[in-house]
């Protein structure tokens, strides 16, 4: 089985209250003298306290269109890239140098020579490691890129692989743009990276192991969640029928997926599950019939730093381990995002 040796989730430095963010949304996004009432109602309804950010609040008015929003991507990016996969490495005992496939994902900007490549020369990889950008998958990347590294490593028990995250979702908030998607984007999504170091079956490294991964792709959900793209960047496609999709489809996912390896819901002794959102969490517990404490976690991580897309499942991942669910009992990683889709890992502690 691949282990997961590190998981190590880094934040930017600066963190400001919801209620400060809602004050400087309302500034960038609704007319002059325009009622805030539901932009207020819509930040408070997303259960998020505290969120951490790429720059200072008072820089974001000085972008001036997508090429100067995606230079702060790339820099401030890449900078939490290095935090994150240096800080993994340690953690599992390892250097850039023992590093055979490292994966970047993000969907939040763009960068040619991608992430990975660029983080080379700063931390050390060999010429020859394998590099897999990836981009688009957003909020199920976390699970996808650790269904991907247990894919590579299957064939290299000797191997050691690599998955860093990053998003900063500040930077997609669309000025002028009082629609209800941007609003609600505004008020939930937030900054930060990650970083996890997998290694092969012939590796003695400790930590959960990867039993095995699905994904789904939903019929019909194209419009459901993404990005139109455009001269000021990403600006955010967001129906408000995620959780309806969940519940047509996630429990019958789970089950299918756990009956293949002899399980039933009531077996998992930790569900790790990304942030989505209070009606998509709340979509999930209710398709699932999870017992009432099954996501704290999760609803933790939304209320203390927001959804990070790619990003939060990750530290969601971290805090779990950290908290030491009983040693060999299985774990479900879950996360969705556009396509629509869903991702599915099989975890033993």
């Amino acid at each position: 089985m691949t282990r997961l040796a590190a998981v190590h989730g880094v934040l930017p430095p600066y963190r400001y209250r919801q209620d400060e963010l809602t004050d400087v949304v309302a500034q960038m996004c609704l007319p002059t003298g325009a009622n805030r009432a539901v932009l207020d109602r819509l930040h408070g309804n997303v259960k998020v306290q505290t969120r951490h950010l790429a720059m200072p609040l008072e820089q974001y008015a000085r972008l001036n269109g997508f090429g100067s929003t995606n230079d702060v991507f790339i820099e401030a990016g890449l900078d939490l890239a290095e935090r994150a996969v240096s800080g993994a490495l340690a953690a599992a005992g390892l250097t850039a140098a023992d590093v055979d496939l490292v994966i970047s994902v993000s969907v939040t900007g763009i960068a040619t020579p991608s992430l990975e490549a660029r983080l080379a020369p700063r931390l050390g990889f060999r010429e020859d490691v394998v590099r897999i950008p990836v981009f688009g998958l957003g909020c199920v990347a976390g699970g996808t890129g650790i269904a991907l590294l247990h894919d590579f490593l299957r064939g290299r028990p000797d191997g050691v692989a690599v998955l860093v995250a990053v998003e900063l979702c500040s930077l997609t908030v669309q000025r002028d743009d009082p629609s209800l998607a941007n609003l609600v984007a505004s008020g939930l999504f937030a900054d930060g990276a990650a970083a996890v170091v997998a290694v092969g079956a012939n590796r003695a490294e400790p930590g959960p192991e990867v039993v095995a991964a699905r994904g789904r792709l939903y019929p019909d959900s194209e419009d459901v969640m993404g990005w139109r793209i455009g001269a000021h960047g990403f600006q955010v496609v967001l129906a408000n029928d995620v959780a309806e999709v969940v519940g047509r489809y996630l429990a019958g996912d789970v089950d299918g997926f756990l009956a293949e390896h002899g399980l039933e819901r009531p077996d998992i002794a930790a569900w790790v599950c990304h942030p989505g959102g209070p009606k998509v969490l709340e979509a999930i517990q209710r398709s699932l019939e999870l017992p009432p404490d099954a996501l704290d976690v999760t609803w933790r991580s939304l209320a203390a730093v927001g959804n990070m897309s790619s990003v939060s499942v990750l530290h969601v991942l971290q805090d779990t381990v950290r908290a030491g669910p009983p040693p060999g009992s299985p774990g479900v990683l879950l996360a969705m995002g556009p396509g629509f889709c869903s991702q599915l890992v099989l975890l033993r502690w």
